[in-house]
């Protein structure tokens, strides 16, 4: 088979595309507009691989889009381009509507229009997988997980511009007809991810001796999903899933905020101690809360199991585990990201950011 994956140089699409080419053979074309977030370094192991190739261009792009179709005919679409970060989206929430919800009906259209002059055969085996999070049906209480009926929800502009791409590409099914698959993931944690992110954010401070800020009580809940159990989750819902259908992917790991920096600090202690440093769970300072900041994320993935035969192979204790080793053997991977791209401030703040400047530096 083979797969246009969109958005296959950031992190989850990274894992997605070695999982594709390297575990289950298939061809790989990856579209990406190699956005602050996306590193090819990720991909590396692909480098020489005939099976891949990588595309330079932007889901916007109609017209590169249809040449794009056009030229690679590709059996398959892997949609996971997006912008993804809850903060950024408080920040500027422009180019989230823009990559999106434009994008993925740029993308929809395109696929569309390429599905409709295929020959009965291929058509009939063409897929569009949607990826989304999450995040769309807003937040739970302590108790009951996601399913795929939970009303949707959501609290930021990341998971409303999530949402509406979700409906999109619910609609090009049912209107169109095209065979669009929607999964919809937990809080995904691995190599390779953007340190931004809480756990690569947190394991790179608590190597420097850098306080390690946890919003609010630290209370708020998530489910936690190894990014290697996504990429064959997400292969399996491409070989074996159902046209119109959708699927909850959960890592079956709930923790709170506040576990998770434990954590990382009692692995960063065991494997890289620092009499200078000390214990690093010294340094968990909690700062003010995050605007709209759900409580909880819980998933029943109890559909993709039943119809998919997939489960997660990782627990917490062992996914975070590899991940932690792989950034103390990886500085090459995330140094100059940390040095060029984001240095660890915090972002997020929205109106408030330079009252809230103002505030440290009094400090």
């Amino acid at each position: 088979m083979k797969v246009l994956v969109t958005g296959g140089a950031g992190f989850i699409g990274s894992a997605v595309c070695r999982h594709l080419v390297m575990s289950a053979g298939h061809h790989v074309v990856n579209l990406d507009s190699l956005t602050y977030a996306s590193n090819p370094a990720s991909l590396a192991p692909l480098a020489h691989d005939e099976r891949y190739s990588f595309v330079h261009g932007d889901i916007c792009d109609a017209v590169m889009l249809r040449q794009l179709f056009d030229r690679e005919q590709p059996d398959a679409v892997l949609h996971l381009a997006a912008e993804s970060h809850v903060d950024r989206s408080i920040d500027g929430s422009h180019d989230f509507i823009q990559t999106n919800i434009v994008g993925t009906h740029c993308l929809l259209e395109a696929a569309r229009s390429y599905w409709e002059r295929l020959p009965a055969a291929r058509r009939d085996l063409f897929r569009f997988v949607h990826v989304s999070t999450d995040e769309v049906y807003g937040s739970l209480g302590p108790e009951g997980l996601f399913s795929e009926t939970t009303a949707y929800s959501p609290n930021s502009p990341y998971s409303a511009s999530k949402a509406a791409s979700d409906h999109l590409a619910n609609a090009w099914y049912h209107t169109y007809g095209l065979p669009v698959i929607v999964t919809n993931c937990s809080n995904n944690y691995g190599p390779c991810q953007f340190p931004e992110k809480l756990i690569p954010l947190m394991i790179l401070n608590g190597l420097e001796g850098s306080t390690l800020p946890i919003y609010g009580s630290g209370e708020n809940v998530r489910d936690w999903l190894y990014v290697d159990d996504h990429a064959e989750a997400l292969g399996l819902v491409l070989d074996k899933g159902r046209p119109g259908e959708k699927y909850n992917i959960g890592g079956l790991n709930e923790r709170t905020n506040v576990e998770v920096v434990e954590a990382i600090c009692d692995l960063l202690d065991e494997m890289r101690p620092d009499r200078g440093i000390g214990e690093r769970r010294s340094l968990i300072r909690f700062v003010t809360d995050r605007r709209g900041h759900d409580q909880r994320y819980a998933i029943d993935a109890s559909r993709i199991e039943a119809e998919l035969g997939w489960r997660p192979r990782e627990k917490f204790e062992t996914g975070l585990r590899k991940t932690v080793e792989w950034y103390l053997a990886n500085a090459d991977w995330w140094m100059p990201l940390r040095n060029e791209v984001y240095g660890g401030e915090r972002i997020g703040l929205g109106p408030d950011r330079e009252k809230a400047e103002k505030a440290v530096a009094a400090r």
